[in-house]
């Protein structure tokens, strides 16, 4: 049989989608350990993932110090021979940081996962921030800063969160020369005391595992001392209601990077699943109306995004793109001429049948490895949301109506809300 390559094969729409659950263990001290068992590779990831994001800094940079030196040194070993001890095993070790957590994420072989322990385990309760590999952390941060400061995307998406939050806000503050060059190794040890050595974190395994593993997990960290870290007395700090809009002149930049948007929510909002539709329609994915307008019609751009960020106590939504300074204030008007058509013309079913099909697809194709479904459920455990959120994603997406996307855009997209940012020029 010789196949026919002008014919199209099949398709049928994906209605439901199982995903592992992750299964819950309390070590003997009570830190909570998520395991995912998935996959047929003898591989592994071991995320430990602690409440020592930057909204618990004192001063600032606390957080973000005290990812970049964890590997820096402990009482027992130095940065080289922390750095080789994961190379003999090859072991990848990463570290981040955000506005609420700070995570230590190992990937590896499920058969090594045993030996890594001692030194994670020496890593989160004996770190000592020597003095020499401080300067060099700080020296190195200054430097990036001052190169991202050059770069108007950076300081763009940087003014608009401040704008939007205010500058005392945890999602609005950000590490700034000023900090960099006033931290010090006591300020870094003091947040590590405070949220980390010590503390109870949060444990994700994710990958081929067995109880071998699970019980090697309980006898390194589930004989430490799990005092509860320090938590914040009070509440974020009253933000605007509306930022104001705001131009950063840069006549040395050809081009100007514009920012639009504003406060929303987070992943448990009610209006959540009918926003991040309407969002994909207007600006979420590469066939979407800001797309179709302002790269392949007006051609202004190499791409334009609008995204929701969900963080735990709350989010916002971001319009962003780079253009040239003679298109700024078009590129402005068009996004608000996109937003009138969604606020006043009905969606033809067609359109947003494409959406949700892209959302849908690309939602499935997430779930590819237990690393990508681990993902999934650590922001459901992390953010407290129920335990069927993803299960349920694709019924919630089919649900949203061409009427609710009128709705939404009516009810969260109005101009007199939106703020405005541009760095460059008009």
């Amino acid at each position: 049989m010789i196949l026919d390559r002008t014919i199209a094969p099949p398709s049928r729409k994906v209605e439901h989608v199982t995903i592992p659950t992750a299964e819950k263990i309390n070590l003997d001290n009570n830190i909570p350990l998520y395991t995912i068992r998935a996959g047929e590779q003898p591989v592994m990831r071991l995320e430990l993932i602690f409440d020592a994001g930057s909204k618990f800094d004192a001063i600032g940079g606390e957080s973000l110090f005290v990812s970049k030196m964890l590997t820096e040194g402990t009482k027992n070993h130095k940065a080289a021979e922390i750095s080789e001890f994961f190379d003999q095993f090859g072991a990848f070790t990463e570290i981040t940081q955000s506005f609420e957590r700070l995570a230590i994420t190992v990937h590896g072989l499920t058969k090594h996962l045993t030996k890594l322990l001692p030194m994670l385990k020496e890593m989160i309760s004996e770190s000592i921030f020597p003095e020499a590999e401080f300067s060099m952390q700080r020296n190195i941060a200054s430097q990036t800063l001052k190169v991202n400061l050059e770069k108007t995307a950076f300081v763009a998406s940087q003014t608009f969160r401040e704008q939007i939050f205010g500058a005392n806000h945890p999602y609005g503050k950000s590490v700034n020369q000023a900090i960099i060059e006033n931290i010090t190794p006591e300020a870094v040890r003091e947040f590590y005391a405070k949220q980390i050595s010590g503390k109870l974190f949060t444990i994700f395994l994710s990958g081929n595992f067995g109880e071998e593993e699970i019980k090697a997990l309980n006898e390194s960290f589930g004989q430490m001392p799990a005092g509860s870290p320090e938590k914040l007395e009070e509440k974020f700090p009253e933000t605007p209601k509306v930022g104001e809009n705001l131009l950063v002149s840069r006549s040395e930049n050809l081009q100007s990077s514009i920012r639009v948007g504003r406060k929303l929510f987070n992943r448990s909002h009610p209006d959540f699943f009918k926003f991040i539709v309407t969002n994909t329609i207007f600006g979420g994915y590469f066939g979407s109306r800001l797309m179709k307008n302002i790269r392949e019609e007006k051609g202004f751009t190499y791409g334009i995004s609008s995204s929701l960020i969900p963080q735990k106590e709350g989010g916002y939504l971001i319009i962003g793109t780079d253009v040239k300074k003679e298109f700024t204030q078009q590129t402005i008007d068009e996004i608000h001429k996109e937003i009138i058509r969604l606020q006043t013309e009905q969606i033809s079913e067609n359109e947003l049948e494409t959406a949700k099909n892209y959302m849908i697809g690309s939602f499935v194709g997430s779930l590819n490895t237990p690393f990508e479904v681990a993902d999934r459920q650590k922001v459901v455990i992390l953010e407290n949301l129920p335990s069927d959120f993803y299960q349920n994603y694709i019924q919630q997406v089919n649900a949203v109506s061409g009427e609710d996307v009128m709705e939404i855009a009516n009810k969260y997209l109005n101009a007199e809300e939106l703020c405005e940012v541009v760095v460059g020029g008009k």
